[in-house]
């Protein structure tokens, strides 16, 4: 036999005051959502109020390193995945183009580093293995900044990018690269700049030159 006490019908929540809970509840999960969750595991900061707690920086960061992941996992797929001979032999060879972006982007920074005589700013800084680091422009849109960095004692991966209240662009990626330079033309008002990684065994140092119309530049980490 069970000695129980069994609550009455007036003790038990009534319908309103359920329904009331669940509303709470749902705006709370709602809230946290959108101030925390978002930006703190995707970057996204809808409210604003993520990148002022900080937690919009580290979503951008888990969110440039999973993307970063996934590369080198493609890149590692392509290189055990080598062509057989009869593959190589069943395709048609190929013929080079007339011009080749390659060409023209050299053809391109050629141009904007001679236009960059004189920087404004200038950074060096030092990546052991395993770390990365971002440097940000403030740009309005259609606004351009010339750059040209170079990595001493080895190569880094990096991410051209930019960023402003949940939004985002990449502009150009590479791995394994010791130097880049051109023309950054910022696509909105916001945040621009790079994100460079060292993957290698040692430590490298790079120097970041900049000049052009940015407001401010700062080194976020």
């Amino acid at each position: 036999m069970y000695n129980t006490d069994i609550p009455s019908r007036a003790e038990l929540p009534s319908t309103r005051q359920l329904i009331r809970s669940t509303l709470i509840a749902a705006v709370s999960a709602v809230v946290l959502l959108y101030t925390v969750v978002l930006p703190s595991e995707y970057g996204v900061d809808p409210t604003g109020i993520g990148r002022t707690l900080g937690l919009t920086e580290m979503g951008e960061i888990k969110t440039r390193l999973v993307k970063e992941a996934a590369v080198d996992a493609a890149a590692t797929q392509a290189s055990n995945s080598e062509p057989t001979e009869a593959s190589a032999a069943a395709e048609p060879p190929k013929v080079a183009p007339a011009t080749s972006p390659m060409a023209d982007k050299a053809a391109a920074q050629s141009t904007s580093a001679s236009q960059s005589s004189s920087w404004r700013d200038e950074m060096t800084f030092t990546l052991s293995p395993g770390q990365g680091t971002e440097v940000k422009l403030k740009l309005k849109e259609g606004e351009k900044a010339q750059f040209s960095w170079s990595v001493k004692g080895g190569v880094v991966n990096f991410d051209t990018h930019g960023d402003s209240m949940g939004r985002s662009v990449s502009y150009e990626k590479g791995r394994g690269v010791a130097s880049d330079d051109g023309e950054l033309v910022a696509a909105f008002t916001g945040n621009h700049g790079w994100f460079w990684r060292n993957r290698g065994e040692v430590d490298v140092t790079v120097t970041l030159q900049t000049g052009g119309a940015y407001s401010d530049i700062k080194r976020v980490k």
